[in-house]
């Protein structure tokens, strides 16, 4: 039955990305084919995909536990906390916070979650900032 709430979902997703690119303002000056036809083809792959599984949906899942699935949404609040967080308190430290948790999460202990929560951020910065030279968001600290 997942399955085909999601193929539903999706599908009527699709049909309002249609709608609302075609809503779309053209512009004096554009490209022949508009503003208008990537997300109409974005949204008519999607439909077709939809159609798919709401048409042919696999065996029905089997589902965690409510501390399990008590747990995914912690982990998603988490990250919610940690986009929000980025600009304000840096990328390095968000980085090192949200990654600790995560690694806690998956089954370290507190003490190696932690230590893996700084190895990350600063292995990513290294990579990002200072190899590819990304632009990453700066906190109080200066990085």
């Amino acid at each position: 039955m997942s399955d085909r709430i999601l193929g539903g979902l999706g599908l009527l997703l699709s049909i309002g990305m249609v709608i609302a690119a075609t809503q779309l303002p053209v512009p004096f000056i554009s490209d022949p084919v508009g503003s208008k036809v990537f997300p109409i083809i974005v949204a008519a792959v999607m439909g077709l995909a939809s159609l798919y599984i709401l048409l042919r949906p696999d065996n029905p899942p089997l589902w965690p536990s409510f501390g399990r699935l008590l747990e995914i949404a912690a982990a998603v609040v988490v990250l919610v906390a940690y986009a929000i967080a980025l600009p304000e308190v840096g990328f390095v430290i968000a980085t090192a916070v949200a990654a600790a948790y995560l690694s806690w999460r998956l089954g370290s202990d507190p003490l190696r979650a932690v230590l893996a929560g700084v190895l990350i951020a600063v292995g990513l910065y290294v990579i990002f900032r200072m190899i590819l030279g990304l632009s990453l968001a700066v906190g109080p600290l200066g990085f």
